[in-house]
């Protein structure tokens, strides 16, 4: 098939993380010997070249002026939480650019179908160029699409509209799948498409520990916590921070890094500071890809205390849970959003309530000192990814979701 993505967000160089799964999913389906050109917009750091790893990139301009260069990659929502105005103010100038580009395409070759990531912004261009071109329309929900979808009624409608003009819907989690039922997507097209992890790139790695440990000037024996993110509300790390006494008073030397970059992190330093744990918390900003998944390999547990912020907004499937399941990491996680799809309690990790910096102190340490356990834990949840969570898996129920699109459109035709 040659297929046309329409997607907000996109790594801006090789090895960056701002929405790697965008790009994981590409490349997985031309490994499947499809032809996948994505369409996204314009940002000042972008350093792609026009075809990486056989997908083509088109990166639209739309801002009138550089400060509204502010659409997406993860900088049109303040800690993901409300629209920044600038962004707002972007909004049109980008919604009516991206629906040229798809149109541009469309008129010099024939594609199959539209594919458009997050329903809300990207439903409503890839669904008019469908229109126009007469092609199937798939949308994939991320989470923070049907976020804002709930905000109001005249978002809801957008949704709803651009659900029934879809061949076929796409959520990476079961929780994900049920709020756009709510929303109005059809049961018979909704598909639940879990997210994958490239097992190559995070995969055990006995000298990462001490490399990590080596870069921070730690001792050879710091029992070292890891979480990994962006530093937006629903990420859940000022619980982690508020359990770090508690993990401190049993094990003194105890060490978490909390990785990433953010709308909170001096918010997040303050509050480490605030807690009498500024000592035990490092953090070393956003890490490329190959750096993060040594530090991931290095940690003796990994959490992800992901929750639903006050707001109402909730990951779909965080991706750094499946990266470290990928490097068979002993993890810690809440029970909410996505996670409990991939992991089950007891078996490929600790799950514990959301917002709970005293249960989340007791999972981490009972990992500390629980080795055996810890390792029983990171290999199960190593041979879950291998068996059921690879890239390649993923790309191939992207394909059957596809076919059916294309099979819906025909007979409609």
């Amino acid at each position: 098939m040659n297929i046309l993505m329409l997607t907000s967000s996109y790594p801006k160089y090789v090895g960056e993380t701002t929405a790697p799964f965008i790009e994981s999913i590409a490349i997985g389906l031309v490994r499947r010997q499809h032809t996948v050109q994505v369409v996204a917009p314009f940002h000042p750091h972008v350093r792609r070249a026009p075809v990486e790893h056989g997908v083509q990139l088109h990166f639209y301009r739309y801002a009138p002026h550089p400060a509204l260069n502010v659409y997406g990659y993860a900088e049109s929502l303040r800690a993901d939480v409300g629209l920044r105005r600038t962004a707002l103010a972007a909004v049109p100038f980008a919604l009516t650019a991206s629906l040229q580009a798809l149109l541009h395409l469309t008129r010099r070759q024939r594609f199959d179908l539209i594919h458009a990531h997050w329903v809300l912004p990207n439903g409503a261009p890839a669904m008019l160029a469908a229109r126009l071109c007469n092609l199937p329309l798939v949308v994939s929900l991320h989470g923070s699409d049907v976020f804002l979808a709930q905000k109001g009624w005249p978002l809801a409608l957008s949704a709803a509209a651009i659900f029934r003009s879809a061949g076929a819907i796409t959520a990476c989690s079961s929780d994900l799948y049920q709020r756009a039922l709510r929303l109005g997507a059809p049961p018979a097209r909704t598909t639940v498409i879990p997210y994958g992890v490239d097992a190559h790139t995070f995969r055990p790695d006995p000298r990462a520990g001490a490399w990590v440990r080596s870069e921070l000037n730690l001792s050879a024996d710091t029992p070292l916590i890891l979480a990994m993110g962006r530093m937006v509300y629903k990420k859940g790390f000022t619980y982690l921070l508020e359990a770090m006494p508690r993990i401190r008073a049993a094990l003194p030397q105890a060490t978490l890094i909390l990785a990433g970059y953010g709308d909170l992190l001096e918010d997040l330093k303050d509050r480490a500071r605030q807690a009498g744990v500024e000592d035990a918390v490092l953090f070393p900003g956003q890490l490329p890809r190959d750096r993060a998944a040594r530090y991931v390999a290095a940690a003796d547990v990994y959490v992800v205390p992901s929750v639903r912020d006050d707001s109402g907004n909730v990951d779909g499937l965080p991706n750094t849970l499946l990266e470290g399941m990928g490097a068979a990491r002993p993890i810690v996680a809440t029970r909410t959003a996505g996670i409990p799809d991939v992991i089950t309690d007891g078996v490929h990790g600790l799950l514990v309530p959301e917002r709970d910096p005293l249960a989340l102190a007791e999972a981490i340490i009972r990992l500390l000192t629980e080795r055996d356990t810890a390792t029983r834990l990171g290999e199960a949840a190593r041979r879950r990814v291998l068996g059921e969570l690879s890239w390649d898996v993923t790309a191939e129920r992207f394909e059957e979701v596809y076919r059916r699109a294309v099979e819906r459109g025909n007979v409609e035709r």
